[in-house]
């Protein structure tokens, strides 16, 4: 049983509350702005008047700090793998896939920064390592190959987030293909700022510091 199926018997049996559980605790979960945290916590000030103003681990490295970019990089996808295994653990399949898009609009949507978060990318590989592993590390893999030939760290997303739908949906893993598309969908309208910069040729590579706001 798949997590569609899971899904359409909880609402048929009475238990969809099982499924608001999920998407407010994985909204809180996502909410937590590591990124801006950690900075702060560090002497670096407001990430978000730095570079792009993403409190995401891309912006942080554009600080010079490896390691705190390295760290907001993994919580922020612990954040999303989080998500999943506690809820599907408690609830089910059904309800881990909402607890993903719950964790990832938490992310994206954090009440406690105005609402304004960031892009999502590392949130959503976790998420999916908690769904399916190894559509986690295909995210992985493909960010990484486009990273290595063009150091566009936003046009890695765009593409994975495109490719990795469509693996699923091709592998027969549609209730994850389903979520994988909503979160990527998500994914490209945050990224549409980028995609003009790319579109421009202004768009900052890995790597590249910023002290002012893009």
């Amino acid at each position: 049983m798949d997590g569609l199926e899971s899904l359409q018997i909880l609402i048929d049996n009475g238990y969809g509350h099982w499924l608001f559980y999920g998407l407010a605790g994985g909204f809180v979960l996502g909410s937590i702005p590591f990124g801006l945290i950690l900075t702060r916590t560090a002497g670096l000030g407001d990430i978000r008047q730095i570079g792009s103003g993403n409190i995401g681990a891309t912006n942080v490295l554009r600080t010079g700090h490896k390691g705190l970019a390295a760290l907001t990089l993994v919580l922020d996808a612990l954040k999303g793998t989080t998500a999943v295994i506690l809820f599907g653990m408690l609830f089910g399949q059904a309800t881990a896939m909402v607890a993903g898009i719950g964790a990832f609009l938490g992310h994206l949507f954090p009440p406690w920064l105005g609402f304004k978060g960031g892009k999502g990318v590392a949130t959503f590989i976790g998420i999916l390592l908690g769904l399916n592993w190894m559509a986690g590390l295909g995210f992985c893999a493909i960010w990484l190959l486009v990273a290595l030939a063009t150091r566009y760290s936003s046009l890695s997303a765009l593409i994975a987030s495109v490719v990795v739908p469509s693996g699923l949906a091709v592998t027969g893993r549609g209730d994850i293909a389903a979520v994988s598309a909503v979160l990527g969908a998500l994914l490209i309208w945050k990224h549409a700022p980028n995609i003009e910069r790319l579109r421009r040729g202004e768009e900052p590579k890995i790597g590249a510091k910023s002290t002012s706001k893009a």
